[in-house]
């Protein structure tokens, strides 16, 4: 059993910008994002949503490649996780996006990690087909992947969680664990600004692992 559980989430968290964006701007046309508004307004569900928007990529896997590296993954994110692991704390990654692109980052920056995430595959020449997880407890309609069963599921292993978003659709899984474990950027800070609910902010993930580890470097 670990003495406490970081859940994460990794576009926009782990990494400065997310995969989504980036792709549409780099490599797709004026009207890529309209899926992602669709979202917005409530006519598709996150999951469809990105869905599409990868359904619709159309280019060399190496150009692809080329976006999934500027998304600019934290640099000091492999030292941050081996203070985390020597005090006690296990890390967990929550994504609604895809594995394809996480997996290739991480294993990139020689981490290790347990990733709840969409599984995918890039096609010749595009696109990207992000499917939902089969037989996982973590499956959700909505995003592919469930954070706060992902959240409930460390909190019956642990008796310490926190869990770092930026997203919107990070809200229910921030909203379970304390306010003082609770990192936030982006529209996951606006969404918990405007309901009166306390967060800690960071600029990038290392400043999360720093602030778990400030009180003694035990959970």
């Amino acid at each position: 059993m670990p003495d406490a559980i970081l859940v994460s989430d990794f576009d926009g968290t782990m990494t400065s910008h997310d995969f989504f964006r980036l792709v549409a701007e780099r490599l797709m046309g004026p009207d890529a994002l309209d899926p992602w508004e669709a979202y917005k307004a409530g006519r598709l569900s996150h999951f469809a949503a990105l869905h599409e928007i990868f359904g619709n990529i159309r280019a060399p896997e190496d150009d692809v490649v080329a976006v999934v590296r500027s998304m600019e993954l934290d640099p000091g994110l492999a030292g941050s996780l081996a203070r985390l692991r020597q005090a006690g704390w296990e890390v967990v990654v929550a994504s609604a996006g895809c594995g394809w692109y996480i997996g290739r980052l991480l294993a990139e920056a020689g981490v290790t990690l347990v990733v709840h995430a969409n599984p995918g595959q890039y096609r010749p020449g595009g696109p990207l087909v992000m499917e939902a997880p089969k037989d996982s407890p973590f499956s959700c309609e909505d995003t592919g992947v469930d954070k706060a069963a992902v959240v409930r599921d460390a909190l019956s292993r642990a008796t310490v969680v926190a869990f770092a978003g930026d997203g919107g659709a990070d809200l229910p899984a921030s909203l379970l664990v304390p306010a003082d474990l609770r990192f936030a950027r982006h529209e996951l800070a606006e969404a918990l600004a405007a309901r009166g609910e306390k967060f800690r902010p960071y600029a990038v993930w290392s400043e999360v692992a720093e602030a778990l580890l400030a009180a003694g470097g035990k959970p």
